[in-house]
């Protein structure tokens, strides 16, 4: 039983570890899309349900699905974005035709992804992260103000709240260590909704409302519909998750100290595509491996899949009781800002983390970085400027994640993967003067 226990508490620990990321995605996805308190209520239970199932088949290592290790999934903050404008220009449904589409194109290319991914080094994926981190930031300081178009927006007890919840946020991972530092984002949350219930700003009859239990349900929110521009956009949101995940499988492989074969990596990848695809048809969200457990992981040194499996039960679990997922919708609007802040803002830095260690290689990298960052924030802040053009061009140039995505994906093969003029030259010459060598030898 003390075992149990044990085991329990570990697994509870790699829930509330991810709880923050997983319940802030869709929040913030229903929010902007002008989902109903039922509606928002429904997306966080479904998410959290199929975080647990998506954990499921990564940790199983079958004959063609799950790679095998203590992996904890959970939905993509690469996503939030692309959804958003998505679902603005086409409508919730178009949102979930593309992720069923791309969650299907990673289950066909999971064989050979290992060839693919040479087109997405560090450069392209660090300027593709920090694109969607930059674009996200303005729907941030919106909800910081209270929400666009909200009465009070920009209200001193708005603005008061969303720094408030991020200064304590701040404090909680300058002055905390290891899971209380993990979670300090969960607790500010808590902290900021705690301070809104005391000024009387939180309405407390969503969690009044909501049922104990609820059956789940594939379309929820209609027949998905398919638009090339969408698709096309939550494939590069999961060729970036993949190389992402890619970066944890191996994390894991060195600290579990098992190695990895190519099938193993093709099964890592299948396991992702397929949750995408459930993800698409119980509209809730592409799914990826989840870093911040990791992190977990090593500093508690137990790295065992039982302790995984538990915390997935434990998901699924919470996805059934509406109840606990409607706790989650009280957050006022204002408090998310500023939680949105560190999250978003930590999207951004992990971008430019990745981009630090490729700028200084070469001026050709920093060129890509500029030229692919450049547009993507351009085409975003500046919609119409493509308008003039055929709409099946529009499709690549609708978009700013999109357009700096293929941007940059374009010039790395330009600048990094197309021989120089000198470079051939070179080549050509050291060939010349091995043969000449060869010849005089012989």
């Amino acid at each position: 039983m003390k075992k149990l226990f044990g085991e329990m508490t570990l697994g509870l620990q790699h829930v509330l570890a991810m709880y923050a990321g997983a319940i802030l995605v869709p929040l913030i996805v229903g929010g902007a899309l002008g989902l109903t308190g039922e509606q928002l209520t429904y997306l966080v239970a479904i998410d959290i349900l199929l975080c647990g199932v998506a954990t499921l088949l990564q940790i199983m290592n079958g004959r063609f699905f799950g790679i095998g290790l203590p992996i904890v999934l959970g939905c993509t903050f690469t996503a939030v974005g692309p959804m958003i404008a998505i679902g603005s220009q086409y409508g919730i449904s178009a949102i979930y035709g593309a992720i069923i589409a791309s969650g299907i194109f990673v289950v066909l290319i999971s064989g050979v992804f290992g060839q693919l991914v040479r087109f997405f080094p560090p450069v392209v994926t660090g300027s593709v992260v920090t694109i969607i981190g930059i674009t996200l930031i303005p729907v941030a300081i919106n909800n910081m103000g209270g929400g666009q178009g909200a009465a009070d927006f920009g209200s001193a007890t708005n603005i008061a709240l969303s720094f408030g919840t991020l200064l304590f946020i701040l404090i909680m991972y300058k002055f905390s260590t290891g899971f209380m530092k993990a979670i300090s984002i969960l607790l500010g949350l808590v902290a900021g909704t705690a301070a809104a219930a005391f000024m009387g700003l939180v309405n407390f009859s969503a969690v009044a409302d909501a049922s104990y239990f609820h059956m789940i349900k594939p379309f929820y929110f209609g027949t998905p519909t398919f638009e090339w521009s969408a698709i096309l956009t939550m494939i590069l949101v999961a060729m970036v998750s993949l190389v992402e995940s890619t970066g944890v499988y191996f994390a894991l492989s060195d600290i579990t100290e098992k190695k990895l074969s190519k099938k193993d990596l093709s099964k890592g990848y299948r396991s992702e595509g397929l949750a995408i695809v459930l993800g698409g048809i119980f509209n809730a969200f592409p799914y990826t491996a989840f870093s911040q457990n990791v992190g977990l992981i090593q500093m508690s040194g137990v790295k065992s899949r039982k302790i995984i499996l538990i915390a997935a039960l434990m998901l699924i679990t919470l996805g059934f009781v509406p109840k606990i997922a409607a706790a989650t919708t009280i957050i006022p609007t204002a408090v998310l800002g500023g939680a949105m802040i560190a999250m978003f803002g930590m999207v951004i830095a992990q971008g430019i983390k990745m981009l630090g260690k490729v700028i200084t290689v070469s001026q050709e990298n920093a060129m890509i970085v500029a030229c692919s960052v450049g547009m993507g924030l351009g085409v975003t802040v500046v919609p119409e400027i493509f308008a003039g053009l055929p709409a099946s061009l529009q499709i690549l140039t609708s978009n700013g994640i999109v357009a700096g995505s293929l941007t940059a994906i374009a010039l790395n093969v330009l600048f990094n993967m197309i021989p120089s003029r000198k470079a051939v030259k070179k080549e050509a010459s050291a060939a010349i003067v091995q043969e000449e060598t060869a010849t005089a030898v012989k």
